[in-house]
């Protein structure tokens, strides 16, 4: 497909709540299966177990490589948030997510926070 055809095709795509609710569904089509799978296949596992500390291991390790790549190389409306407001957003949200009962909810809420208020008052 030429790049004007894409750009064709782009804007036969509908926009604003339409475009939210077609997305929010191909992302649920697309993701959800794999989780209740997961779910069926380890419910005997022993969280206790060797293969589930590796599990969480290697989660841990995918979600802290995707944190940094963010970090060092955003992608999208990342790239215009300067570099020292990146770090001070997640380093917000590390310190809320250690002193807030080791929840990731604390730590992705504050580092949000942190990151707009932040972008906002630098402009």
């Amino acid at each position: 497909m030429t790049g004007a055809a894409q750009v064709d095709a782009a804007s036969q795509l509908p926009s604003g709540w339409m475009l939210a609710l077609i997305m929010t569904t191909i992302s649920l089509l697309a993701h959800e299966p794999w989780r209740w799978i997961g779910m069926f296949l380890g419910r005997n596992i022993d969280i206790q177990s060797e293969i589930f500390r590796w599990v969480r291991a290697v989660s841990t390790a995918l979600v802290a490589a995707l944190v940094m790549r963010l970090l060092i190389f955003p992608a999208g409306a990342l790239q215009t948030v300067p570099l020292g407001v990146r770090v001070l957003g997640m380093a917000g949200g590390l310190a809320a997510f250690m002193v807030g009962g080791r929840h990731i909810s604390h730590g992705v809420m504050v580092a949000a926070v942190v990151l707009v208020a932040l972008q906002l008052a630098t402009g």
